[in-house]
């Protein structure tokens, strides 16, 4: 399962071993519980062990720290960004040391042995963010010759996350804002809704016009056989993709959107992983695309025709490459063959014993945030052309959560009939505004939608930018086989360049006591 949040890509063994020696784990006690309000009864004073890594190789005393916010995966999976990416760009830029901190509840950082309803009521936005806060205060880092002390808000920070940890950023940025020197937040969604059908806008808007046309048809085609409730065409339309078997017609509808991804979870790479540099992009939404639209052949074309009959004799036009594409690459994904079933890769996703699994994992994190605050639910538009079935929609993710978080029967903890968006909302949503805070996205981003680029108010900052035609948080993509920010393709170095100057400025700023040590 990929998240449609997470950005963690998968890293052979080899190489997490030579990360693993290239920056070495160190750990911090952080508390479980910052706020003691009644949300998070009976309180604690216990601490948690919680991960960062540092890199000192382009420090000079005096200069910056950059906290990078590890989002929802491993500490590990960030490492990129210290060798190649952004943060090395900022290191050698203003001469600073980077970090990255592992968020609570990934990776090793976990403050409870198992992930049950109640052991799970500290992951929130304002616990998270307050570990931002309370790292900045107290950390250490090992063998740098520094002056002074290396905490704020005697040294000027400054943050950076993408996605979810970009509006970790904002939200830090907002309550807690004199601490820190500045902040970018690239991609960062900072207005939450239930539903979040916008994540497939970009698709509809850049994807090649002849296979999008082709899918919206097919898709109009299905549903109006859905809405039919003829149980032998639906049947059949089922059968055409090689599916079936799975019953609930809504994990038919999802099995067959994966290519195109969603919000919440995908088995294989989508449009979210297209990126600006080749050794990092996963082209698979344009083999998936190219399939669509290729020639028609014998079989296709009988396939096309098929389920004319249901539709006055319309032929549904690309469905036998469509359902090819389907059979080969997302049905053997189930390698039990039990298609209806919750065995990895298959498609049912009615089995509470399998989603209640309190094992510690970061997939059930990232559920039980988007069950309680985030939302983004997979779901097809009210109205106009869509991608996938118009037979999903919030109600289906929610029994997700409803299976995986049961109420609690020791401390009477339960999640809410459906996620609280307010706790991300309450901090400005569209018209978010904070000091010395730097905005990033992409046009092109499924996530854009929830970000200050994707609102109709005005936000009132220090700066933002939108990359022409760029992805999630592209910025922070590292730069495999780019020696320097001069060969970058000219978006994205022209947003470096932004970066930097802005950074400059906040540490100038700082320097001149008008930044977080005022």
């Amino acid at each position: 399962m990929l998240c449609g949040w997470g950005d963690a890509r998968r890293v052979p063994l080899q190489s997490r071993q030579e990360a693993e020696t290239e920056y070495p784990a160190h750990t911090i006690q952080q508390p479980i519980d910052h706020l003691h309000t009644p949300r998070y009864a009976p309180y604690t004073n216990a601490t948690f062990t919680q991960r960062y890594f540092f890199d000192s190789s382009y420090y000079k005393p005096g200069g910056p720290v950059y906290l990078y916010i590890g989002g929802e995966t491993r500490g590990e999976s960030r490492f990129s960004n210290l060798r190649n990416g952004l943060i090395k760009i900022l290191m050698e830029a203003t001469g600073g040391l980077g970090v990255i901190l592992e968020n609570r509840y990934y990776g090793k950082s976990w403050p409870v042995e198992e992930s049950t309803t109640d052991g799970l009521r500290w992951l929130t936005t304002e616990q998270t963010i307050a570990d931002n806060v309370y790292f900045a205060q107290h950390a250490t880092f090992p063998g740098v010759n520094a002056t002074g002390s290396l905490n704020a808000p005697h040294t000027p920070w400054i943050m950076y996350g993408g996605s979810l940890a970009g509006g970790q950023v904002a939200f830090t940025m907002k309550m807690y804002n004199e601490l820190f020197a500045g902040g970018i937040a690239a991609s960062a969604p900072v207005f939450a809704k239930w539903e979040y059908p916008e994540w497939y806008d970009p698709i509809l808007k850049y994807g090649p016009s002849d296979c999008i046309s082709r899918l919206v048809g097919i898709i109009d085609k299905i549903d109006a056989v859905i809405t039919s409730g003829d149980e032998t065409a639906i049947h059949e339309v089922k059968e055409v993709f090689g599916l079936g078997a799975v019953s609930d017609i809504r994990d038919f509808a999802q099995a067959i959107s994966y290519p195109l991804g969603g919000p919440f979870d995908y088995p294989t790479p989508t449009w979210q992983e297209l990126n600006w540099n080749p050794p990092d992009s996963s082209q698979d939404f344009f083999h998936f695309c190219a399939n669509i639209t290729s020639p028609s052949t014998p079989s296709t074309t009988f396939i096309d025709t098929r389920l004319s009959k249901y539709t006055q004799g319309t032929p549904w036009v690309g469905l036998g490459a469509y359902a090819a594409y389907i059979k080969r690459v997302i049905v053997p994904l189930c390698v039990s063959g039990r298609l209806d079933s919750t065995d990895a890769g298959c498609f049912s996703t009615h089995n509470a014993t399998y989603w209640s699994d309190p094992t510690n994992s970061g997939g059930r994190s990232y559920l039980y945030t988007s069950c309680t605050e985030l939302g983004a639910f997979i779901a097809a538009p009210a109205s106009g052309p869509s991608l996938i079935s118009r037979t999903l929609n919030g109600s289906y993710m929610q029994s997700w959560c409803n299976q995986a978080f049961p109420p609690s029967s020791s401390l009477n903890h339960s999640i809410p009939a459906h996620p609280d968006t307010t706790e991300l909302i309450k901090y400005g949503g569209y018209t978010f505004e904070a000091p010395k805070l730097a905005f990033i996205d992409g046009e092109a981003d499924v996530w854009v939608g929830l970000t200050v680029h994707g609102g109709s108010g005005v936000m009132v900052s220090e700066a933002k930018y939108l990359i022409p035609g760029g992805g999630h948080h592209w910025d922070s993509s590292p730069r495999t086989g780019v020696g320097s920010v001069e060969e970058e393709p000219d978006l994205i170095r022209e947003a470096h360049g932004w970066e930097v100057r802005t950074v400059r400025r906040w540490v100038e700023g700082f320097s001149e006591g008008r930044g977080g040590g005022k």
